[in-house]
């Protein structure tokens, strides 16, 4: 059994080009809180040791003021920058590239930060406390070198009313073992069924799909195999202003290459999160509930 307390990584470099906005650090909560602040909440409740964020270095003094005051002595914090150079192994990146290279390379960023099991998740989604309960169990008991997991959530729960999302699609053997994941860019909703587009065709995809919503379980091993695809894509695609590295499509070719294994583990969660500005509300909302419902305090912190 592994005796390190896992750590939490925050993925919260994004741009939010879609939302307009500083999302990570806007209120959501009843007294305030950012969306990632629930899933910190969670994370302590469910064991978990330390969080690590990932942010853009020009983010880090908003980004600290708004968080270091909350989780002051409640748990261990650690910072890492995400920018285009990073990892570039001193290739030259296309001049008019503006985003960093995706939510894989902002974990290779993590690299000499990471000392043991770790899982992580997106700032601006709300996962729900099971999946965080899973995910230290697994990350306690399960899990070694080349074996991880991917917090496996059904589609129906995750989709948008306010526009098309991307999901990563994933297929499992009879041992629970994924057997790919496909990341699925347009998923959306119609007289409540879903539909993706697949080159010009449009396919309907059911509602207990299982989907991948960025919330993995993995060991250092899997960043240190991952910068040498890191490289690969580099070459292939540095100078393309909008092609990016992604966990679940890295994992996929961990999957596919023989190189390891990825169990889907099922939550009944229900996701919510900010895509769009017409989200807000709806977070807003269902934050309110589930605080009046004391599923979490009205206040976090208090």
């Amino acid at each position: 059994m592994n005796t390190t307390r896992p750590s939490l990584v925050i993925l919260a470099a994004g741009m939010a080009s879609r939302y307009g906005g500083n999302k990570q650090i806007e209120s959501f909560g009843p007294a305030g809180e950012t969306i990632m602040e629930y899933s910190i909440f969670d994370a302590i409740k469910a064991g978990f040791g330390k969080v690590i964020f990932i942010i853009r270095e020009e983010f880090s003094v908003a980004f600290k003021e708004v968080i270091e005051p909350k989780l002051a002595g409640r748990i261990a914090t650690d910072y890492v920058y995400q920018s285009l150079e990073s990892f570039s192994g001193g290739r030259k990146i296309a001049a008019g590239r503006t985003k960093p290279f995706g939510t894989s390379h902002a974990l290779l960023c993590c690299k000499d930060v990471l000392d043991g099991p770790f899982a992580v998740i997106n700032a601006d989604d709300f996962y729900g406390f099971d999946a965080f309960k899973q995910a230290y169990n697994f990350l306690t008991t399960g899990i070694q070198t080349d074996k991880y997991a991917c917090i496996g959530y059904e589609l129906k729960n995750t989709l948008s009313d306010n526009g098309s999302v991307t999901r990563g699609e994933i297929n499992v053997s009879e041992q629970h073992e994924i057997v790919s994941i496909t990341e699925r860019k347009e998923i959306y909703r119609n007289n409540n069924k879903a539909f993706t587009k697949n080159g010009d065709a449009v396919i309907e995809l059911p509602m207990d799909t299982k989907v991948s919503m960025n919330f993995f379980c993995f060991t250092p091993d899997f960043v240190d195999w991952s910068e040498g695809e890191y490289y690969k894509f580099l070459d292939n695609n540095r100078n393309e202003l909008k092609a990016e590295f992604l966990i679940p499509e890295v994992a996929d070719i961990l999957i596919k290459s023989g190189k390891g294994v990825v169990k889907m583990i099922p939550t009944q969660a229900k996701w919510f999160g900010v895509t769009f500005k017409e989200d807000a509300p709806v977070v807003r909302t269902a934050l309110q509930k589930l605080a009046e419902e004391d599923v979490y305090p009205i206040n976090l912190w208090a």
